[in-house]
């Protein structure tokens, strides 16, 4: 699996946690910052996640600034991206198994770093059902194409 992430600068100190999480759970992946504190516009950071996600340069996106909100909000204008926004693990597993989300959002300003290595790992590490969910997926699918 090999996953792209970022954060804007309200979401810095939970990607960093995460970037752990990965190292510890063996998951490759690419830091799309950013770097610092400066204060930075989410959509500069979204976008290329997303954009690496649907063009299946990466399997898995996860995207956290202050709330979560614009970072889904702007990475669910991309075709082909499914992003969540999830502040508890049963979420993060019923997103997986039933949408087959392939961006995880989260806000650092609403959960902890401990909350946000639960939910993560539960995401990144279940899978999706398929069966009656699949059809459903497709729909949302069929209709990004017209």
């Amino acid at each position: 699996m090999k996953v792209a992430i970022a954060s804007d600068h309200g979401g810095l100190n939970i990607r960093k946690e995460l970037l752990v999480l990965m190292d510890e759970m063996g998951i490759e992946y690419v830091d799309f910052g950013p770097s610092t504190s400066d204060s930075v516009d989410y959509p500069d950071f979204a976008f290329p996640v997303a954009e690496g996600v649907a063009k299946g340069e990466f399997d898995k996106g996860i995207l956290v600034c202050g709330t979560g909100i614009g970072m889904s909000i702007a990475a669910n204008k991309v075709p082909g991206i499914r992003c969540a926004l999830v502040h508890d693990t049963f979420s993060a597993k019923a997103t997986r198994e039933h949408n087959d989300t392939n961006i995880l959002a989260m806000g650092e300003r609403v959960i902890g770093p401990g909350l946000a290595r639960d939910i993560a790992k539960i995401w990144l590490s279940t899978n999706f059902e398929g069966g009656r969910h699949e059809a459903r997926v497709n729909k949302i699918n069929s209709y990004e194409i017209k």
